[in-house]
This record gives C-alpha cells, structure tokens and sequence, in this order.
C-alpha cells in the first residue's frame, strides 16, 4: 500500500513544474507598491533583485538589466512604483517571483521625476546658468513681497525687516500660493510688483508637503520668474526643499526670514562695516601716501642725478668747443687755407712749363703721324685723281678754244649755238682759250657754214 503511494508521488521538479504550468497561466499584471530590500544592478549581470510590497503582504521581484536601464531612473528603498509583468517560478529553488517588464514611479516618486525633468529642460535653455542671474543690491530700500496675505509668512517677514533696518519700505503683492490656479495667481503679482519697480522681490512661502510645494515647480511660474525684470529672492518652504523657481531665480534663500535678511542688513553690521572699512580705507591711504611719498623721494633723487650728468656732458661739450682753434683764433682756418692754396698756386707754376712742353711734344709727334698717315691714305687716290684730271683736260671746252675756237653767249649767258637767235645790235660775249671780250652784233647770216 505504501509502495502504491510512492509509486504515484510527483519528483520535486514535477512538482514545481505543475506549479510552473499554473503560474504562466496567470496574466500579465500591474502592481503598486514599495521597493524593500533593494540589491542591484548586479555587478556582473546587471539585474535588480528586491521585494515589493505593501501594508499586508509581499513578494520577490525580479527587474532584468534591459527593463532597468529603460526605466529612466534608480531604483532604492522607499519608492513607491508601478510594476508590470508576470509571475515565474525558479525551478532550481521553486522560488516564486515576480518578473517586471515595465517599471515607473507612482506617488510622489512620479512627481519628482516629472520636477526633475522640467529642471533638466530649463537648465539646457540656460535659465540656471549663474551668468543669466542680476545680483542683488546689497542695501535695498524699497522691497516687494509676493505671497498670500493671509498666513503667517508676511508678518515674520516684516517683523526681520523691521528688527534689522527700519528703513526699508515693504510692499505687498498678494496671491494664492498652493492648489489649482496658484501658478497663473502668483504670476499676477509678480506682474504687479514689477510694476512698482522695487529694488528686489521676495517670492515666499512656508513649509510644506512636496505635493504643497508643486505650485512653485509650474514651468509656466519658472519662465515668469526668470524673465521678471526685477531681481527675484526666492524663500520657498525649509532648508531641503528645493523647487525649480529656487532653480531660475536670481537668489534662493533656505526659509522666508533668510531671504528678507538677505536683502536688508541689520543696521549695527551696516555701522560696524561702514567703520571698518573707514579704517580700511585710512590705513589703506596712509600705506599709498608712504608709498608715493617714497616714489616721489626716489624720483627726486634720480632726476638729480639724471640733471648733474646732463650738465656735466655740456659743460664738457662746450669746454671742447671752446678749445677748438676755430672759436679761439678766428682767421686761423682762412691761414691755413691760404697756405695750402700758395703751395698749390708753387706746384702749378712749376707744373704748367714741364705740362705745356710735354704736350707740344705730344701734338708734334701726332702730327707727323697723322701727315703721314694722311699721305699713305690720299696717295692711291692722287693717282686717280690726276688720270680723271688728264681725261678730263682731254675733254674740257677750254682745250678746244686753245685751238682758236670761241663760244658766243647772249645777254642772258646763253650758249649762242644757232645765229638765228641773235639780233642786229644784240650784245654778245666771247669766250676765247685765253680771255673773253665783248661785241654787238652787226649782222647774221642764219645760212649753213660748212666751211672753217
């Protein structure tokens, strides 16, 4: 009987295989709850091991590196998330787990990731760059506080104002500051109080849960606050809390009372610096007296010693031009001049016979030489020149007038070759082979004479 009973008994792994099959059964669920005992990511695999649970229960979870890295922030103990996924069962332990697909922030949790990620966005627009924010007047005189007029924040903050400098003149610019519509009211008032044209604005509030503090997280009242334009002192909740229009305004103070101090010193410390620094300034006068006082002695010194070197060098300048002989003895360079010019007039009187005797030797031996040359030159062209005189006498008229000819001429000096050209009474002239002689004409004969 008890063999029957073990022979019908499942294996541990068939038992847990069973469970296996069931749980993959169950649909994919969306669970809300809170991270415990959080271990991860895994050094080496990069998985995520904790618990999730609530006020009655809880169970192991399972968030794989992929699911991690997609889910946009760290997971720690504490927050409150939206889980989706399945169940599985391990078989090698039997241990059952729920295995996430899916991982977001719940609660407060989705909250602060949401402020985070409008800081992010307005940092990258440079809205908290510290080269944007106008700082402060040291010593406002003229404040303007934006809050609600009904609670207790406006009258701590008159009261720091008026124990630590009377003097400064408080305005006031209402709003509701928490629930629907407090962006768009404190928006109003900051219009308004820029209106006024205060020295600084004091956007304040007091403490509170995170949700109650959500209004100064709007991205619309972040962008009003930046472009205001007058400074804007923000004192919003505690100390830890942070918002984002503590992000873009021109000073974030911790609590309410630290930001009306910050724009209004106590008047003992105004008098206490005021003296100190009127013994600053003293000392710091005395020190730049002595210091130039030193300067101007060193500087004396130096151009006195700077004004004795210059003397000293002219002095020496004008002692040697006084010594020279031309200031000394006037006439003396004229002297000189007319010494060298005598030596000069001596050699040139000794020079002038030996120069002038030395060129008429050079001009005579040219001379012969250009004779010469002269003759070797024109003795081929004499030769010629008398066979064309001989060949030329041979032809000339004169030759034949030696032989008794004559040539008759009329009054104009033309060549009587035909008597008929002349005329009775005409004066002619005769040129003989030696001599000419002038006739008139007694009679022509314009016949042919053939006969000498």
């Amino acid at each position: 009987m008890a063999g029957g009973k073990e022979s019908e008994a499942l294996s541990v792994h068939e038992a847990v295989m069973v469970a296996s099959a069931h749980v993959d059964a169950i649909p994919m669920l969306t669970v809300l709850g809170e991270v415990s005992g959080f271990r991860g990511p895994n050094a080496r695999s990069g998985h995520c091991y904790f618990q999730l649970k609530d006020d009655e229960s809880a169970m192991d979870a399972i968030v794989w590196r992929g699911t991690y890295q997609k889910c946009g922030f760290r997971l720690k103990d504490g927050m409150k998330v939206l889980m989706t996924g399945r169940f599985n069962i391990y078989a090698a332990s039997g241990r059952l787990s729920f295995v996430a697909k899916s991982v977001s922030l719940a609660g407060e949790g989705l909250l602060r990731q949401q402020v985070a990620a409008l800081a992010r966005k307005l940092e990258a627009e440079g809205l908290m760059s510290e080269s944007r924010k106008r700082p402060i007047p040291r010593f406002c005189t003229r404040v303007c506080v934006v809050t609600s007029l009904s609670g207790s924040v406006i009258d701590d903050v008159k009261r720091t104002l008026a124990r630590r400098n009377p003097l400064v003149v408080i305005q006031e610019a209402g709003c509701t500051v928490q629930g629907p519509g407090a962006p768009q009211s404190i928006i109003r008032a900051l219009n308004v109080a820029a209106a006024a044209k205060p020295d600084a604005i004091l956007l304040v509030r007091g403490g509170g849960s995170f949700e109650d503090l959500m209004t100064f997280n709007d991205e619309s009242l972040a962008r009003a606050v930046a472009a205001c334009p007058v400074p804007v002192v923000t004192g919003i909740g505690h100390e830890p809390d942070t918002s984002i229009c503590d992000m873009v305004a021109d000073r974030r103070c911790s609590t309410p009372t630290a930001a009306a101090e910050s724009v209004a010193p106590a008047l003992d410390e105004i008098v206490n610096q005021i003296n100190d620094r009127k013994v600053r300034l003293e000392r710091t006068m005395q020190n730049l007296v002595a210091s130039d006082e030193a300067v101007v002695e060193q500087l004396a010194e130096s151009s006195r010693r700077a004004m004795t070197t210059y003397l000293q060098a002219k002095r020496a300048y004008v002692e040697s031009l006084a010594s020279r002989r031309c200031l000394s003895d006037p006439m003396a360079p004229f002297e000189v001049r007319a010494g060298e010019l005598n030596l000069t007039e001596e050699r040139l009187n000794a020079a002038m016979p030996r120069l002038v005797s030395h060129a008429r030797e050079s001009l005579e031996k040219d001379a012969r030489a250009l004779g010469a040359a002269g003759r070797r030159l024109l003795s081929p062209f004499e030769a010629q020149l008398r066979a064309s005189a001989g060949s030329l006498d041979a032809l000339s008229p004169l030759r034949v007038l030696a032989r008794g000819y004559a040539i008759a001429r009329d009054d104009k000096g033309h060549v009587v070759s035909d008597a008929s050209r002349l005329s009775v009474g005409e004066d002619v002239t005769v040129l003989l082979g030696s001599g000419s002689f002038g006739a008139k004409v007694s009679s022509v004969d314009a016949g042919t004479t053939d006969k000498a």
